[in-house]
This record gives C-alpha cells, sequence and structure tokens, in this order.
C-alpha cells in the first residue's frame, strides 16, 4: 500500500477517534452526552480551577490528545512552514470547541484551545525529533507506530461497547 495513502487512513481514523472523545465524551449513546452550553474566555479561568487550584489534568489530557494531530499534520505536509502546519492544528481545535458550544454538549473553553494547539506543537517537536534520528525513515516508522495505536485503540473501542451491551 502507498505510504502516503496508509498517513491519509491513520489520519482519518484519528480525526474520527478525537471527535468520539471530544465531542461525544467517550460515549456510545447520544442520550448520555452533556446537555449544556458554556463558554470560557478566560485563559486558565474558572472552568480549570477546582478548590482553588488550576486542575492540569484537563490540561494535560487535551494536549496529549493533539500530539498525533501535529504528527500527523507533519507527515502529510512535511515542506511546509511551522505556521502553516500549526494553523490546522488551531483551527481543529477550534471547530471542536465551536461545534460544542453550537450543539450544547460541552464547554467551550480558551484554555482548551490554548492547550490543544500547545500539544499539537508538542507533536510537531516530536516530529522534528523523530525526522534528525530516523531521516527518510521517520514516515514509515510514524506509519507502523500510528496503526498500532490505531488496531489498540479499535480493540479498546470494541471492549467498551461489549462491556456495554
Amino acid at each position: 500500500m502507498n505510504s502516503k495513502k496508509l498517513t491519509w487512513g491513520i489520519f482519518v481514523l484519528y480525526f474520527l477517534s478525537l471527535t468520539w472523545i471530544i465531542i461525544f465524551k467517550f460515549q456510545l449513546s447520544f442520550q448520555n452526552l452533556p446537555q449544556f452550553r458554556n463558554i470560557n474566555l478566560i485563559p486558565f479561568g474558572s472552568s480549570t480551577i477546582i478548590n482553588g487550584t488550576i486542575d492540569f489534568s484537563e490540561i494535560i489530557w487535551n494536549a496529549l490528545a493533539f500530539i498525533p494531530l501535529g504528527i500527523l499534520v507533519c507527515v502529510l505536509g512535511q515542506r511546509k512552514s511551522f505556521i502553516k502546519i500549526v494553523i490546522p492544528i488551531f483551527l481543529t481545535s477550534l471547530f471542536y470547541e465551536t461545534i460544542q458550544y453550537v450543539f450544547a454538549i460541552g464547554g467551550s473553553d480558551i484554555t482548551d484551545l490554548i492547550a490543544n494547539t500547545l500539544g499539537g506543537i508538542i507533536g510537531i517537536g516530536v516530529f522534528f525529533i523523530l525526522l534528525k534520528i530516523f531521516k527518510e525513515k521517520t514516515h514509515a516508522i510514524v506509519n507502523i507506530v500510528s496503526l498500532i495505536a490505531a488496531i489498540l485503540f479499535i480493540i479498546l473501542i470494541a471492549l467498551l461497547f461489549l462491556a456495554n451491551v
């Protein structure tokens, strides 16, 4: 199979997974989705403060979820400038935050937008480190690791589905 086609397939699967995580909140039923609309435009504001301190766990999970996006965008557009790689990551995060607000299925938060974009930037950094180490084999290595992760994620979804039937 063509390496670029495999990368695009992995990208689509990742995007669907990200949608399930962010929009559908790991739910297997539309009935279990939260029904509220909230927007926070103050970075690291009330939505991240619990008992008077910032809850970094949600920020970290958001960043981690977008690291693969940074890597995949780099693989698919290797010759682009840094800003041309960051813009689609930012817009993807903005898209998800907007969808949550429009459909009243969660809080839209500037902190999430920042954390998601930061995660994508970390992914860009990871890609460039891999590129320095593996050079022309980077694309193949990213595809192999991504394919393994995708298979494990599909198994996890299947197990969740079976546990909830």
